[in-house]
C-alpha cells in the first residue's frame, strides 16, 4: 500500500502542477513516470495491466462513437497509406543524415533498419488524440472523425506488422469469430435493451469490451484492444451508445493515467538515448505538413486539414509496441525502446503546445493556402442552410423531440432539427421530421452555417453540458439575436448557461415537475 500511495502522490502532484500552469494533466503523468524511473522507484507490478485496460476501454469508447462510413472515405484510407509511405521515406532519409553526423545507434544501421524505425515513427497516438478531442468537446467534429479514422487504419497496419514480424499467424478460429461478429452485434443490442440503467449499463459495457472484445480476439491470435474497438463499432448507433460511453468515461480516464506513467518506465535513459530521442522531434513538422497536404488534396477545408494535421502531429504508443516487437525479434537494439519512449513523451509535450495554439496556426495557413471553391469542397464540408425555419432544435433525443413537437403543433412554427447520430436521423426523417445531420457541438458546423438571421428560437437540447456550452458560445459569436433556450441537468449548469447569455434555462427535473403538475391538473379537470 505504501508503494501505491507514493505513486498516487507523485502522479497527482505532477498533474496538479501542469494544470496550474494551464497545461494538460497528462503531461504531468508522463513527467511522473520519468521522475519515478529516474529516482530508482520500482514499477508497480500491475501498472502495465492498468495501462492496457485503459487503452482497451478507450478503443471501446471510440468504437461506440465511430461511424463505419467514416473509414470508407478516400480522405481516410488514401491519406493513411500516402502518409505512411511518405513518412517512412522522409524518416529514413532523416535517420541516414543523423548516421552521417555520427549519432550513436545509427552508425552500423542499414537502410532496412532505418526504414523500420521510420515506420514506428509514422504512427500517431490514439490515446493523445482522443484526450485532446474530449477536452475540447470536439470528438464528433468532422476533423476529429477524420483523424480517428486515420488512427484506426494505422492501428490495423500495426497489427499486420506485428503478426508478420512475430511469425504467429492468427488461429483458424479467427475466421468464424470474424464471421460471427454481425450476429453477435444483433444479439448484444437486444440484450442491451433489457439492461437497466445505472451501474448495470457500465458493467455491460465493461463485459462486452473485455469478453467478446479483448479476450475473444486475443484467444485467436488477434490484438485484444482491436477487438474492443470492433465490438464498440458493432454497438455504435444505438440510442444508448452515448450514455454507455459517458458512464465509462471516468473509469477509462483514471486507468489511462497508468498508461502515461508506464511510458516513463521504458528503460534507463542515458545521454545519447535522450539526445537521439529529442532529435527525432525534428520529424514532427514534416509529419504535420504531410497530413495537411494530403487532406487538402481531398478538397477538405483549410480548417479541417490544418486542425487534423496538428492533432495527428505526434508519435504513438503503437510506435513503442512496434519497436518492442522489433527488439524481441532481434531486428533492433534494446536501447531503441528508451529512445522511442523519450520521443513519444516529448512529442506529446510539443503537440500539446501546438494544439493549444491551433487557431493561430490556422490563421497563418489561411494566408498561405488557397481556398477551394465552395462547389468543389468535400460534400461534408459544404455550407449548411437553415432554409426558412423559424425555430431550430439542436439535439433530437427525447427532450429535443418533445420541444420540436411543441413548437410545431402548438405554436405553428416551421422547425428544423439538428442531430449527429445517422441512425436517429434516418428514423426521424422516416417519422416526418425535418432534420439536418450535423453536430451542433462541432466548430466545423458553425463555420459552415450560412445564416441564422431568420431564426427566432434556438433550443439547445444536447445531452452533455460541455456540448451545450460550446454550441451556446458559437451561437453568441455568430451575432445571433433571437431567443436561446437551454436544458440543464444540475443547478451549477443553470448558472453557467445564464452567465453565457442564454435567455431561457430549464432545469431538467424542475421542467419535469412542472409538466407533471400541469398534466395532473388537466386530468383532474377532465375527470370533473
Amino acid at each position: 500500500m505504501t508503494d501505491i500511495a507514493f505513486f498516487l502522490a507523485a502522479t497527482f502532484g505532477a498533474g496538479l502542477v501542469m494544470s496550474l500552469v494551464k497545461l494538460p494533466a497528462l503531461l504531468g503523468f508522463l513527467l511522473a513516470g520519468f521522475l519515478l524511473e529516474g529516482a530508482g522507484v520500482r514499477e508497480l507490478p500491475y501498472l502495465d495491466f492498468i495501462a492496457e485496460l485503459g487503452v482497451t476501454l478507450l478503443l471501446f469508447g471510440i468504437g461506440l462513437k465511430l461511424d463505419v462510413r467514416s473509414l470508407l472515405g478516400r480522405e481516410v484510407w488514401v491519406t493513411t497509406g500516402g502518409h505512411m509511405a511518405l513518412s517512412v521515406a522522409v524518416g529514413t532519409g532523416f535517420l541516414w543524415l543523423l548516421a552521417l553526423l555520427g549519432f550513436p545507434l545509427l552508425g552500423d544501421a542499414d537502410v532496412g533498419t532505418m526504414a523500420l524505425i521510420a515506420f514506428a515513427l509514422s504512427f500517431s497516438s490514439t490515446v493523445f488524440v482522443v484526450k485532446v478531442l474530449e477536452d475540447k468537446a470536439e470528438l464528433q467534429s468532422f476533423y476529429g472523425r477524420v483523424a480517428i479514422g486515420i488512427l484506426v487504419m494505422q492501428d490495423l497496419a500495426a497489427v499486420i506488422f506485428m503478426t508478420a514480424s512475430e511469425g504467429d499467424l492468427p488461429s483458424l478460429w479467427a475466421v468464424p469469430l470474424l464471421l460471427g461478429l454481425w450476429p453477435l452485434g444483433w444479439v448484444a443490442r437486444r440484450v442491451w435493451r433489457l439492461v437497466p440503467p445505472g451501474e448495470m449499463q457500465a458493467l455491460f459495457g465493461l463485459a462486452m469490451a473485455l469478453g467478446p472484445g479483448y479476450a475473444a480476439f486475443d484467444a485467436v491470435g488477434l490484438k485484444g484492444d482491436l477487438g474492443a474497438l470492433v465490438v464498440g463499432m458493432l454497438l455504435a448507433g444505438d440510442t444508448a451508445a452515448s450514455e454507455l460511453s459517458h458512464r465509462l468515461f471516468g473509469l477509462k480516464d483514471l486507468l489511462l493515467v497508468g498508461f502515461f506513467i508506464s511510458i516513463g518506465f521504458g528503460g534507463t535513459a542515458s545521454g545519447h538515448t535522450v539526445l537521439l530521442g529529442l532529435t527525432l522531434l525534428l520529424l514532427l513538422p514534416a509529419q504535420v505538413l504531410l497530413y495537411v497536404w494530403l487532406l487538402d488534396r481531398h478538397r477538405l477545408r483549410r480548417r479541417t486539414s490544418v486542425k487534423a494535421g496538428l492533432l495527428l502531429g505526434n508519435f504513438s504508443e503503437f510506435g513503442l509496441i512496434v519497436t518492442a516487437v522489433a527488439v524481441s525479434s532481434g531486428m533492433l537494439e534494446e536501447d531503441w525502446l528508451v529512445v522511442m519512449s523519450i520521443a513519444v513523451a516529448a512529442s506529446f509535450v510539443v503537440a500539446t503546445v501546438l494544439n493549444a495554439r491551433s487557431d493561430g496556426w490556422l490563421r497563418l495557413a489561411r494566408r498561405l493556402m488557397p481556398m477551394h471553391p465552395p462547389h468543389e469542397v468535400h460534400p461534408h464540408e459544404r455550407p449548411i442552410s437553415f432554409g426558412s425555419a423559424r425555430a431550430v432544435v439542436m439535439g433530437m433525443g427525447r427532450v429535443g423531440r418533445a420541444a420540436y413537437a411543441e413548437l410545431t403543433r402548438h405554436y405553428g412554427l416551421e422547425v428544423l432539427g439538428v442531430e449527429n447520430l445517422p441512425t436517429r436521423v434516418a428514423d426521424l426523417r422516416a417519422d416526418g421530421f425535418t432534420i439536418v445531420e450535423a453536430d451542433a457541438a462541432d466548430g466545423d458546423f458553425w463555420a459552415r452555417l450560412e445564416s441564422t438571421g431568420q431564426v427566432d428560437i434556438v433550443v439547445l437540447a444536447m445531452p452533455f453540458h460541455g456540448a451545450g456550452k460550446l454550441a451556446l458560445r458559437e451561437l453568441t459569436a455568430s451575432d445571433y439575436t433571437g431567443i436561446v433556450a437551454v436544458v440543464a441537468q444540475y443547478d451549477t449548469e443553470v448558472a453557467e448557461y445564464e452567465e453565457l447569455g442564454a435567455d431561457v434555462v430549464v432545469q431538467l427535473y424542475e421542467g419535469a415537475g412542472t409538466t407533471l403538475a400541469e398534466r395532473a391538473a388537466d386530468a383532474l379537470a377532465e375527470r370533473g
